[in-house]
């Protein structure tokens, strides 16, 4: 099966026999982030099969199909086979988002398109996603969603945010808590801020996830600037 890497327009041929690394140095040097390791992610094929590692001790990366049907979370030491005709992988490193595409030739496995939901509101497995719920999501995603394809984007800060939707920081921070709730009650990993977990650590997970299941997507950024009189007057829960 051949594997191909692009990033930032830019394609990467890869070698049997040869590990791929990716990283602030390697096969795909993506800039000086201090933030990201030195060696981050390794493809490589073993055992007949071509693995995407995370070889890594501290960041983590979303690994999606082309649809976005399968989410994945690739914590550090973990490792899942490449089988899809197209993987996106997104991750965050500081305030930095980067997504990457793998491409294969010859994949093991195919999924059917899903189909789009017709009643307009929003859910991810159980759950359901307010109007206003979804403007905070778009809000933080909106820089990863103008980029063209792959590449690097910066997370907004929770004032950015806020100011970009018009509300308090107050406002935006008690919406972002049930946000991350509502996602954490269905097993999303990285919602719950903890001991030692920054605010933007939940929010950048949550970018990740939402830009690589096709959550949200650019046709949605026109709703940033959509009259809020226009919005349902939703409650959060």
């Amino acid at each position: 099966m051949e594997i191909t890497v692009e990033f930032a327009g830019e394609y990467f041929e890869l070698t049997p026999g040869e590990p791929f690394y990716v990283g602030r140095q390697g096969d795909l040097e993506l800039d000086d982030n201090l933030f990201l390791h030195r060696h981050f992610l390794e493809i490589a094929d073993k055992d007949g099969l071509w693995w995407l590692s995370n070889v890594g001790s501290r960041l983590t990366a979303t690994v999606t199909d082309s649809s976005g049907g399968v989410n994945a979370w690739l914590a550090p030491g973990a490792r899942l086979p490449v089988v899809f005709e197209q993987t996106t992988v997104v991750f965050t490193a500081g305030p930095v988002t980067y997504e990457l595409t793998i491409h294969s030739k010859g994949p093991t496995f195919h999924l059917d398109p899903r189909e789009n939901a017709e009643d307009g509101q929003s859910t991810i497995g159980h759950v359901p996603l307010t109007a206003r719920q979804r403007l905070l999501i778009l809000a933080l995603a909106e820089p990863a969603l103008k980029r063209d394809g792959t590449g690097a984007s910066e997370i907004p800060s929770s004032a950015q945010a806020a100011a970009r939707l018009g509300w308090t920081s107050t406002q935006f921070n008690r919406k972002l808590d049930n946000v991350c709730d509502k996602f954490d009650r269905i097993g999303l990993q990285g919602m719950r801020g903890g001991q030692g977990k920054l605010a933007m650590n939940r929010k950048a997970r949550l970018v990740e996830y939402a830009v690589s299941s096709r959550l949200v997507t650019r046709d949605d950024l026109a709703q940033l600037d959509a009259p809020i009189d226009d919005l349902e007057d939703d409650e959060e829960s």
